[in-house]
């Protein structure tokens, strides 16, 4: 194990790794691990991590857990990056791919820092967990709850899909259904988890989700022969996986896996229009977001009003030199049509988000077509159903 120690993302104050931990004590922003990567890269080289079996704990010595025994795991990670050929072709783009999170346990990117955090925090103490969630969080926390034998407490919106319900009780979770969005939730889970001892699992209110996400960033580097794409586009919520990506191009580096000198991604946050904070505040120049008055946007995954992590979001886009887009959700519903009947690929409709998006980016000349772009998608379309229509 190479984690040292947790450092605040905004203030940079030093915290224990040893114990539970919620958010920087000091100014109440989110924590990130962090990891003696000369040693790590010392013990571990990239000709190894080819040698280990698939999934995202072959990259074990950058993540948290203390030994192979403390790991919660379903067989998260090693999801395959697809070309989108034809779909390229439509866009007069070269090099198009997709990162297919979809076929994580479960059916999401969610897995990945779930399975991470449940690890820690029933390694550290916890003695049941708790998160607000607008879908697939809340079933793959129900699972790995499961799996580690800890009990779960979901708050999800009234109108969370039905299939991200059932999932989370048919896996153990007690499930509290509050009128609003996933703030209203997350303030619920404010009030129930410190009186009924659990440990609150929010995004980035503790430090371990990001740390399975990130995982993304390494596989990513090596399916493409450890070099980096041109251009990322990420759908927006929480933000756990733009940042997480993020860190870990930062690592690759430092161990020297990738060029030190290689531009970083630039990377892209798509957002719905009905809910597109991350948008507003990148395109005015502020440092952190405000809550749209209204949130509201078909795409559950994106209806996330105030994040936590929106100052650390910001920053990663315009260090990158990226951008932020925003598509109201007929587009993004047809975004994910137009993937499916290209590609083959059924992807929720946050990912249909992103295909929206590339019509803008090419037409503002923000893409060039002789880059190499991917695209993520976040979740299977299966669970939206409703979405779809009969």
């Amino acid at each position: 194990m190479f984690l040292t120690h947790l450092e605040c993302s905004e203030c940079a104050r030093e915290h224990a790794a040893d114990r539970l931990q919620g958010v920087c004590t000091a100014c109440g922003m989110p924590l990130a691990a962090r990891y003696d990567l000369a040693a790590a890269g010392r013990a571990l080289g990239r000709g190894e991590i080819a040698a280990r079996r698939g999934g995202m704990w072959r990259f074990a010595e950058v993540l948290p857990a203390r030994s192979a025994k403390e790991v919660v795991s379903l067989g998260e990670g090693s999801t395959p990056l697809l070309e989108l050929p034809r779909l390229a072709a439509e866009l007069g783009l070269a090099r198009l791919s997709l990162k297919d999170e979809s076929q994580n346990p479960t059916g999401s990117f969610k897995a990945r820092g779930m399975s991470a955090a449940v690890t820690m925090a029933k390694a550290l103490g916890a003695r049941g967990l708790a998160a607000p969630s607008a879908g697939n969080a809340g079933g793959a926390l129900a699972a790995y709850g499961a799996r580690a034998g800890l009990p779960v407490l979901l708050v999800m919106p009234e109108d969370a899909p039905l299939a991200n319900r059932i999932e989370a009780e048919v896996c153990g979770a007690e499930v509290e259904l509050v009128a609003g969005t996933i703030a209203d939730c997350g303030r619920r889970v404010a009030e129930r988890a410190p009186a009924e001892g659990l440990f609150d699992l929010s995004t980035l209110k503790e430090p371990y989700r990001v740390e399975g996400k990130k995982t993304m960033g390494y596989e990513l580097a090596e399916e493409l022969g450890w070099e980096l794409p041109d251009v990322i586009l990420y759908p927006t919520g929480g933000g756990t996986g733009l940042v997480g990506m993020a860190k870990a191009f930062d690592e690759l580096r430092a161990l020297g896996w990738i060029d030190p000198h290689a531009p970083a991604p630039r990377m892209v946050a798509v957002q719905a229009t009905g809910c597109a904070p991350v948008v507003t505040a990148f395109h005015a120049g502020a440092e952190a977001c405000e809550a749209p008055a209204e949130a509201h946007t078909i795409a559950a995954g994106l209806r996330v009003p105030k994040a936590i992590g929106d100052r650390w979001m910001l920053r990663v886009l315009r260090a990158s030199s990226g951008t932020a887009v925003a598509v109201d959700d007929a587009a993004l519903l047809a975004g994910a049509r137009r993937l499916a009947r290209a590609e083959g690929v059924f992807a929720a409709p946050e990912a249909g988000a992103l295909v929206a998006a590339l019509d803008e980016l090419s037409a503002s000349g923000f893409l060039a077509g002789s880059e190499r772009v991917v695209l993520f998608d976040t979740g299977t379309g299966i669970k939206y159903l409703d979405c779809f229509g009969a």
